[in-house]
């Protein structure tokens, strides 16, 4: 018999008006130095804002004649992702470019006020630890598939599962990893609903997108080809072994990214495929295992295994972070988390991203001792936090002493 302890309390932000206006004036001044940023797009490597004007521009054109882009690498993206890039166009009296980052803003503006609506610390965290990110995030859509992530698991903790679901099926067929959000829903009739809900949204929207477009499944041909970018933990430890002089490998860009090629890295790839199936393994051992339930529960699992996927990718690009960033922001807003101290580790992670890139990517791509400290350096740090969050989740869930509790 699962073992439910649900608890609905809540940390109002707006109970108090001075909290409310304190948090605004810190989002406004915070985002007024992003979009500074973006202005000037100078900074480190700079050229940030090219994703949106040059390639998303792109895209929407071909997308406006009813077509995904065929045969581009860089297209890695499920179908859903199209809207996203259609939006903007959609916007009137602003060019393309504006209005991507006018709507980038207005989901970050829809994330803080559904977290303060649930609890002041998660609005704070989201709203200090993005601008750790400099201005990537407003050159990225994944604000906005975050937003959805965000809005699937608060509609679950106030027990609206239908709401959950279709929001975190709407989200997989944006970017995938939205449907992780369902990962820790409670046994029986929520979770059904819940899965039921988000098969439906996302087969729903699979079936518009593709009766009005054509080539809806190009997207997977290119996201199998991809190698172990420069910045994940397999092009850690072969930028480690460059430099040490026992890999004599090089950086290429290839599928819209710096990846490491030569010897070896095909089998360091074809490894992390493999942890990341370990990782879904453990995720299904967890979910077997535990039977005691708490309103944090689906909250802190989500960042569990948006955890566990990351690092075990072959890229960890920087914008993983502002999904991190928003999956640790809800933990936050339950008293009951597990996973407290992994949210805070997402700061310092963020800080060393925003490092890596674009302020010294180029030491990154060269492979020089600097860029590969600072890469080797966020990736320990989530690491860490990953390990330490199944340890939480674990023991927060699963009774008894069980073999892997000391993970």
């Amino acid at each position: 018999m699962t073992i439910y302890r649900i608890s609905a309390r809540r940390t109002p932000l707006f109970t108090d008006r001075s909290p409310a206006l304190a948090l605004t004036a810190v989002w406004a001044l915070t985002r007024a130095g992003m979009l500074l940023l973006l202005w000037r797009d100078t900074l480190g490597i700079g050229g940030l804002g090219r994703e949106v004007y040059l390639l998303y521009r792109h895209w929407h054109q071909l997308l406006s004649q009813g077509t995904f882009p065929p045969g581009d690498a860089t297209w890695q993206y499920p179908p859903g992702a199209g809207l996203a890039i259609l939006a903007p166009g959609l916007v009137p009296g602003l060019t393309y470019y504006q209005a991507f980052v006018a709507l980038t803003l207005l989901a970050d503006a829809v994330i803080t006020f559904a977290l303060a609506r649930a609890g002041a610390s998660g609005a704070w965290l989201w709203v200090i630890g993005l601008p750790l990110l400099l201005h990537l995030p407003l050159a990225r859509y994944d604000v906005q598939v975050t937003a959805l992530a965000v809005l699937a698991l608060l509609a679950l903790r106030a027990g609206r599962s239908r709401v959950g679901g279709a929001l975190a099926g709407i989200g997989a067929m944006v970017k995938v990893w939205p449907l992780l959000t369902l990962i820790g829903t409670p046994r029986g009739h929520l979770t059904r609903r819940a899965w039921a809900w988000a098969t439906v949204a996302a087969g729903a929207l699979f079936t518009v997108l593709a009766l009005g477009y054509a080539h809806p499944l190009d997207f997977a041909r290119q996201q199998g080809g991809r190698g172990v970018q420069i910045e994940s933990l397999g092009g850690t430890a072969l930028s480690l072994a460059r430099l040490a002089g026992w890999w004599p490998g090089e950086v290429r860009y290839r599928y819209g990214a710096f990846e490491l090629t030569g010897p070896y890295a095909t089998g360091v790839a074809h490894f992390a495929l493999l942890l990341t199936g370990l990782a879904f393994c453990w995720l299904l051992l967890w979910r077997v295992r535990s039977w005691q339930w708490s309103a944090a529960t689906p909250l802190d699992a989500a960042l569990t295994a948006v955890l566990l996927f990351t690092v075990t990718s072959r890229v960890i690009s920087p914008q993983y972070m502002v999904w991190l960033l928003g999956l640790a922001a809800v933990c936050l807003t339950c008293r009951e988390t597990s996973q407290r101290q992994v949210a805070l580790l997402m700061l310092p992670a963020a800080a060393l991203s925003s490092l890596a890139y674009p302020v010294l990517y180029e030491e990154v791509i060269t492979v020089t001792p600097v860029g590969v400290a600072v890469v080797a350096l966020r990736n320990g740090l989530l690491l860490a936090a990953t390990l330490l969050s199944c340890r939480r989740l674990w023991a927060s869930t699963v009774p008894g002493p069980p073999s892997l509790k000391g993970l």
